[in-house]
């Protein structure tokens, strides 16, 4: 279409120069004494035509001559450009494919570049390329484990970009922050790589590959009260899924549990824990157990296992599993020691309202048995003994059974039953 439109009005254009020099009578006369020179006027005009154009042609040749240098250097600083650019794009290829001395080679190779184009014209993103070409340095470094070079590329990049840069070039500056710490990761070297994760913002440290970072130097470091929060952190981020996240805060605050020497400092332990983690079955009765181990008080150790305890006895409730239960049982009869009749009757109703469960009805006597109910507590070992599944439980309700039979001056149903915890126990 737009061809068919130039071409008609080129037409149009052919006519009017038509109409106007064909019939044009016109005449110039030039007077320079003593001649006369007379010619048409549409020699005047193409003459005039011809001078402008060759004028024209001639100030534009002058100018593009001129501007030759500035070109022919504009050319060779954009092949420098070019060549830097290529050097920084090969280093990085070299060092994904895992040459890391040719990655080296070809990143410093991008700063001499670099450096020798920004004396002669300023490069706007150089401070960037300069930075990322001092980072693929100090990771080739650090693979070849050269540690001296890989220090000295890392500062390098760090002094390039001042720390009050604009946000594209501070976040290039946290990029090479944050691969000094996973080098100091890969290293073992926990401290330097927390001091290294110290110097982040506010916000770069709250990042998930920042907070990955610091997890793995808490715990390195030993420090579980720190690993635990940046795990609390990497949960709500939710950089794990929800069982991974369960299982490593439940994890680490085992080992803060296990790091306590003294009830003082569990209960402190237990307390600093969220209230979601403090209801956990396998922490709940792992605390108790540890306070039970260091000489704590019973009565504080069965009010931590109140809530498990609840759930277990809750038909509704499937979510604690045989492991748990015999583990609660288990530490619930080691500190049965002064039981109050609020417990005693906990403990009687659940087993009323499981008459078959037998881990119940040992756990019912142990308590009968801390109350000085005697018959009863005879009844229930009984019944529960020979149901027991678990070695321990039954060869301890045996033992009862013994010295219950000895406490009654019967010496024949107290060697049988001897007899059976010893077998139990095998």
């Amino acid at each position: 279409m737009r061809a068919a439109l130039w071409l008609l009005a080129l037409f149009g254009v052919a006519v009017a120069v038509a109409l106007f020099a064909g019939n044009n009578q016109g005449t110039v006369t030039l007077f320079w004494p003593p001649y006369r020179v007379d010619l048409s006027l549409n020699a005047v005009l193409l003459i005039l035509f011809s001078v402008f154009a060759i004028l024209y042609g001639a100030l534009r040749g002058t100018a593009a001559l001129l501007r030759l240098p500035r070109r022919a250097r504009r050319w060779r600083l954009q092949q420098k450009e070019r060549a830097m650019h290529a050097s920084l794009l090969d280093a990085m290829s070299q060092l994904l494919a895992g040459r890391f001395l040719r990655a080296r080679k070809a990143a410093e190779a991008s700063i001499a570049q670099e450096s020798d184009l920004s004396q002669s014209v300023p490069i706007p993103h150089g401070k960037q390329l300069r930075t990322l070409a001092h980072i693929v340095a100090a990771e080739s470094s650090h693979a070849l484990q050269d540690r001296t070079t890989r220090e000295t590329h890392l500062q390098q990049a760090l002094d390039s970009i001042p720390p009050n840069a604009s946000t594209s070039e501070q976040e290039l500056r946290e990029g090479a922050q944050l691969r000094a710490a996973r080098w100091s990761l890969d290293e073992r070297d926990a401290n330097a790589a927390l001091d290294r994760m110290a110097t982040l913002s506010a916000g770069a440290s709250r990042r998930t590959l920042a907070l990955r970072a610091k997890l793995k130097a808490s715990r390195m470091a030993h420090l579980t009260g720190e690993a635990l929060d940046t795990a609390r952190l990497l949960g709500k981020h939710r950089a794990f899924s929800p069982a991974a996240a369960e299982s490593i805060v439940r994890s680490l605050a085992i080992e803060l549990i296990n790091g306590a020497h003294d009830p003082a400092q569990l209960q402190s332990a237990w307390m600093s824990l969220d209230a979601n983690e403090r209801a956990m079955p396998d922490l709940s009765i792992h605390a108790a157990q540890r306070l039970s181990q260091l000489e704590g008080d019973p009565a504080q150790v069965r009010h931590w296992l109140l809530p498990v305890w609840e759930r277990m006895v809750d038909p509704n409730d499937p979510s604690i599993s045989e492991h748990q239960a015999l583990k609660l049982i288990q530490v619930l009869e080691a500190n049965l020691s002064g039981i109050d009749a609020t417990w005693l009757a906990r403990i009687e109703s659940a087993q009323q309202a499981n008459p078959r469960d037998a881990r119940l009805q040992y756990l019912s006597a142990v308590a009968c048995l801390h109350r000085e109910l005697w018959g009863k507590a005879q009844q229930l070992f009984t019944q529960a003994a020979p149901k027991l599944s678990d070695e321990r439980l039954r060869a301890g309700a045996w033992r009862f059974l013994a010295e219950l039979a000895e406490h009654r001056g019967d010496e024949e149903a107290a060697a049988h039953a001897w007899k059976q915890a010893a077998i139990a126990a095998l």
